[in-house]
């Protein structure tokens, strides 16, 4: 009777298609690691960019409050040669010009929504108090016609122009860094790495006003 040899399996075969398997399953996690890494640098490098488009605005906004702030003693120096001009309003402008100064918030970013809150009320204040004074100025025609008053005018009327769109560009990129830090899966980039929300520039009606400046006659 004739038997039907069965074919052998090598034993070195079984460890060689295992490691096959390994290596295969080794590579798909691997390329995960590395898909998922550079998503997250990705999303990390966007964080970053971000905030530092914030910390610019923010740079610009507070270079154009202190160059109206710079103004101030220009304006009260030339405003004092008309005769009989009103100290109170002179005052006031002073005061409130102070009041700016007194309130320090760091170059990079504002951090302290308290702080900033109260800065926002002290340039308002300073904003009314040049209104009222170029407002009284108008009753003074000999004022009105020192060149270096109108030239004063000039500056501070595109310096408030300046202003608006330095708080515009604050407000707009403050707000995509804080829409970006809450987002999935930014947010747990942002956990991560201390990326932390940034208080927003709350700015009432009364204070986005600016000093009217008349250029009349």
């Amino acid at each position: 009777m004739n038997t039907i040899p069965i074919p052998s399996i090598s034993p070195a075969r079984m460890p060689r298609r295992g490691a096959s398997t390994l290596v295969t399953v080794l590579l798909v996690l691997v390329l995960g690691l590395l898909l998922a890494g550079g998503c997250g640098v990705s999303k990390y490098n966007t964080l970053v960019s971000e905030q530092e488009t914030v910390e610019q605005c923010w740079r610009e906004t507070l270079n154009m409050y202190k160059r109206r702030a710079d103004l101030v003693p220009q304006l009260v120096e030339t405003v004092k040669g008309a005769s009989n001009f009103e100290k109170e309003t002179l005052t006031q402008l002073t005061e409130a010009r102070a009041s700016v100064g007194r309130i320090q918030l760091p170059e990079n970013l504002a951090d302290d929504p308290a702080k900033l809150k109260a800065f926002l009320e002290a340039q308002q204040g300073l904003s009314s108090a040049l209104s009222r004074l170029l407002a009284v100025a108008e009753n003074y025609p000999e004022l009105k016609s020192v060149g270096a008053f109108r030239d004063l005018q000039s500056q501070l009327e595109g310096t408030e122009n300046r202003i608006a769109v330095a708080r515009s560009d604050y407000i707009d990129a403050v707000r995509e860094y804080n829409t970006a830090v809450r987002r999935f899966p930014n947010s747990l980039i942002a956990s991560l790495f201390g990326f932390e929300r940034m208080p927003q520039l709350e700015i009432e009606d009364s204070v986005t006003e600016t000093p009217k400046i008349d250029f009349g006659g």
